[in-house]
Order: C-alpha cells, then sequence, then structure tokens
C-alpha cells in the first residue's frame, strides 16, 4: 500500500490541477486578506469558498482520476497485490494531495499575515479541519461510486448529484421541514437531520465556532445549545469520521466482489 501511495501521491502532485487547486486557494486567502483587512472576515469568507468547494473539487477529482487510471489498476491488479491495498493507496494518494494543496494555498497568507500570534488562530485551525474532513470524506464516496458504476457518464452524473444534493438541495429540504412542523417541537429532529449531511454538519460548526450561529434564528440558538457542548463537539466529530469510514467500506466490499 505504502508504494502505491506514494506513487499516487507525487503523480498528482506534479499534476496541473492540484498546482491549480493550490493557486486558487492562495490567490482566494490572499486577495480577502489584503481587501478586508481582517482576519475574522477573511477567516468567515473562505468558510462559504470552503463548505462548496471542497465537497465539489474532491468528489469530481475522485471520479476522474478513478476513471483515467482505470488501466493502470488493472494493471496491479494482475499482480500479486491485495486490492485494499491497491485501492487504499490510490485514496490515500489522492485525499492526502488534495488535502495538502488546500492547506497551502489557505496556510501561507495566513502565515505571513501572523495568524499564530492572533487570536483567532483557533477559528483558522477549525477552517483548516473542517476543509480536510469534507476532502477525505468525498474523495471517498467518489471511490465507492467509481467502483459501483462502470460506465463513466452515469458515475460523473451520480458524483455531481450527490454534491448538488448534499451542497444545495438538502438545505431546502430542510427548511421545508421545518415550515411543514413549526408548530411542533423540532430541536431534536433538526440536530438529528444536520448529523445526516456532512456539507450542514461542518458549516454550523464553523459558524458556531465563529460565533455567528445568531444568523440562524432560532435553529442556531438549538445548534449552540448541543453542538456548543462538549458532547456536540465530540459527536459531531465522530459523526464526520463515519461519514469516512461508511463510503471506505462500501468502496472495498465493492472492489472485493467486482469482476475486473
Amino acid at each position: 500500500m505504502l508504494k502505491i501511495f506514494k506513487f499516487t501521491f507525487f503523480d498528482l502532485m506534479r499534476s496541473r490541477w492540484s498546482i491549480i487547486y493550490f493557486l486558487f486557494y492562495l490567490l482566494c486567502a490572499t486577495g480577502l486578506l489584503y481587501f478586508s483587512n481582517d482576519l475574522s472576515k477573511a477567516i468567515i469568507s473562505l468558510m462559504n469558498i470552503i463548505i462548496v468547494l471542497s465537497p465539489l473539487v474532491s468528489i469530481m477529482f475522485g471520479v476522474i482520476y478513478y476513471y483515467s487510471s482505470r488501466e493502470f489498476v488493472e494493471l496491479l491488479l494482475a499482480q500479486p497485490i491485495r486490492r485494499a491495498s491497491i485501492f487504499g493507496g490510490q485514496y490515500l494518494g489522492l485525499a492526502l494531495s488534495l488535502s495538502l494543496s488546500l492547506l497551502l494555498g489557505l496556510g501561507l497568507p495566513f502565515l505571513f499575515y501572523g495568524i499564530f500570534i492572533s487570536a483567532q488562530i483557533w477559528n483558522f485551525f477549525t477552517l483548516l479541519l473542517t476543509g480536510l474532513l469534507l476532502t477525505f470524506i468525498f474523495t471517498a464516496i467518489a471511490f465507492w461510486i467509481s467502483l459501483k458504476n462502470e460506465n463513466r457518464v452515469k458515475g460523473f452524473g451520480l458524483a455531481l448529484l450527490v454534491w448538488l444534493f448534499m451542497a444545495v438541495l438538502y438545505d431546502g429540504i430542510f427548511l421545508l421541514l421545518l415550515l411543514a412542523f413549526e408548530d411542533y417541537p423540532v430541536d431534536k429532529f433538526a440536530i438529528a437531520f444536520t448529523l445526516f449531511n456532512p456539507v450542514d454538519l461542518s458549516r454550523i460548526l464553523m459558524m458556531l465556532k465563529l460565533d455567528i450561529s445568531a444568523l440562524l434564528g432560532y435553529t442556531g440558538a438549538v445548534f449552540n445549545k448541543f453542538f456548543g457542548t462538549s458532547l456536540g463537539i465530540t459527536l459531531a466529530f465522530i459523526c464526520s469520521l463515519v461519514w469516512i469510514l461508511i463510503p471506505l467500506w462500501g468502496a472495498g466490499r465493492t472492489a472485493n466482489r467486482r469482476d475486473f
């Protein structure tokens, strides 16, 4: 697994897409810090970008990489190498290369701006952690979708649909349900519904950390009461890890059963 991971990681770090991804975050962070001249405002703006862009790039890039490397994978499968080592190494190489582009793209401008001597340092670390978790989650989902679908068009379409549902449609359905049941106590329902979407979960944790949950009104107060506690933060972190493990388990199961 280590050799496949190293090959995938360094191969992707040399690709122009990783460089473009790194430059995008570098320019965004630099521009926001330059024009706002405020670390807190820059972190809030970057939160909105990361919540949408990281899942989209991770899932689409994951699908593209799997389909483009399928012949290489088939060659490896002909060798006495375990399937878990092949796909595990590819997954780690892809997820870590995207994570490194994100870390360097955001980290360098904030480092030169003096984030380590600022009171916003923990908010910035939460921003990075959120971006990393979303990267690992949606890369795992991309591998699962790709392994389940031989047809490239179907795989790309399904990946785009999953991102669209979690990043856009889920919030609309959530809002409609809250309006439909506004006469009933929906506190526990709202919290449970949030845990089923990693994008929403990351967004709420960031808003609570940045102390802007008041923008969510009554719902924000409910989330603040639960996720503001140690139990809430621990549960949110565990749910994020589960969101990584479930697609990985599905991808591994599909890879072992599939006839290549």
